[in-house]
């Protein structure tokens, strides 16, 4: 049985940070994994990986976001049915496992099509579309697969009571040993970089960009509270920003907000952009702790992420968060989207050197429990059962709950 992982993207966002994750642990139970991804051939992933892979040539950025979708779902199409055709190319494929919509509709088409493969797709979140063609398209990115798989039991419920399909729950993990692999930036020239020259400067790092799901335009407001309340100097160091979907307008006005909350781009916010797995540890090493205050997140990877570079982490108290977090003892959970409360969990760590030691320590019991070598058994359970079925003639198709058990509609 092989399984081929599939993703829209590679950039380093939580989805393929998540799928070449899972590839490296399947990879490593000696199990027959390949990893597809449209992206930049000649650059190729992210970071190496001795799992197969291809590259795809990603369609030119132009158009409409629909327009944008359905070329890359095209395209992923035309790619994944030479792929798994008929044994003569790369990869014969038994298990075609999305790790997001546009990955999933291409799947589906190629399965519908007559080749001989199940659809498993991860759900991470479901994206906030606006227009009727992309709600549709998202809907049946859930709908399509033959099993559904989600990361956290919250979004077991929301799929549950939203598109009437029954998930499997496979938690994520951490690879404990992916930063310590290379040797990291120096964190004392990041820093410098950034213009921090006095040590008793506090550096709040954030990962993911500037964008609504982040909890951004709460976290400046944050920041600029603690400036004006605290002697301690206090800097945000922002990773990321890159996205499928354009988060521009959201992006220009919280930074247009900086000034009127006595903040300074350059100076106490600085955007760092997309970095290399080195730069990435370096920031991880040289912070002096996470600030992730998403409003919504279908897990949170930089959370597990931080706690390996032993990094004290501040979260909020989303309901996903809440299941493998607990407040003031791995983590802090402030409010979400509440300035307030965030700016005081944030002081709390600026002032208080023992939580910031606790919070370490519960974050080393914690990691044990999310390993990918963990989640990469579970996951061979959840395919060898898909094959059965397939097998057998059962078609699963996301594992549909009865109408009278759904609660509500998308």
């Amino acid at each position: 049985m092989t399984v081929a992982l599939v993703t829209h993207s590679t950039k380093p966002r939580g989805g393929l940070v998540h799928t070449m994750g899972l590839a490296e642990g399947l990879h490593r139970e000696g199990h027959p994994v390949y990893l597809i991804a449209l992206g930049d051939p000649a650059v190729g992933l992210f970071r190496p990986t001795a799992v197969p892979h291809t590259v795809l040539p990603v369609p030119a950025k132009s158009g409409s976001l629909e327009e944008r979708v359905f070329a890359s779902i095209d395209v992923l199409t035309d790619g994944l049915a030479r792929l798994v055709d008929d044994g003569s190319t790369t990869v014969r494929a038994d298990i075609l496992h999305a790790q997001d919509c546009i990955a999933a509709r291409a799947a589906a088409r190629v399965r519908d099509a007559g080749a001989p493969v199940s659809v498993v797709r991860t759900v991470h979140h479901v994206d906030d579309f606006t227009t009727p063609v992309l709600v549709t398209c998202q809907r049946e990115a859930i709908l399509e697969p033959d099993q559904v798989l989600v990361v956290s039991e919250q979004w077991r419920r929301i799929l549950r009571a939203d598109y009437g399909v029954e998930p499997v729950v496979v938690p994520n993990g951490v690879d404990l040993e992916r930063f310590s692999r290379i040797p990291p930036a120096s964190g004392a020239e990041l820093r410098a970089r950034i213009g921090i020259t006095d040590e008793r400067t506090f550096l709040f790092l954030a990962v993911g960009g500037v964008e609504p799901r982040k909890g951004s335009v709460y976290l400046f407001e944050a920041l600029g509270r603690l400036r004006r309340e605290l002697t301690t100097p206090v800097v945000l160091a922002i990773v990321g920003g890159h996205s499928f979907q354009d988060y521009a307008a959201y992006r220009d006005a919280a930074l247009d907000s900086l000034p009127g909350l006595g903040l300074a781009l350059g100076r106490d916010v600085v955007l760092l952009g997309t970095v290399d797995d080195a730069e990435l540890a370096g920031w991880y090493q040289s912070a002096d702790a996470l600030a992730f205050p998403s409003v919504k997140e279908g897990w949170g990877l930089a959370v597990l992420e931080a706690m390996s570079q032993d990094l004290p982490v501040i979260a909020t108290d989303l309901p996903v968060f809440r299941e493998y977090l607990t407040d003031h003892v791995d983590a802090l959970l402030p409010r979400v989207a509440d300035a307030a409360s965030l700016a005081g969990a944030m002081r709390e760590l600026v002032t208080d050197s023992a939580l910031r030691d606790r919070l370490r320590a519960g974050g080393r019991t914690l990691l044990p429990r999310f390993t990918w070598q963990a989640s990469a058994r579970r996951h061979l359970e959840v395919y060898a059962e898909v094959r059965r079925l397939a097998r057998s003639g059962t078609t699963i198709r996301a594992s549909r709950v009865r109408s009278e058990d759904v609660s509500g509609s998308s």
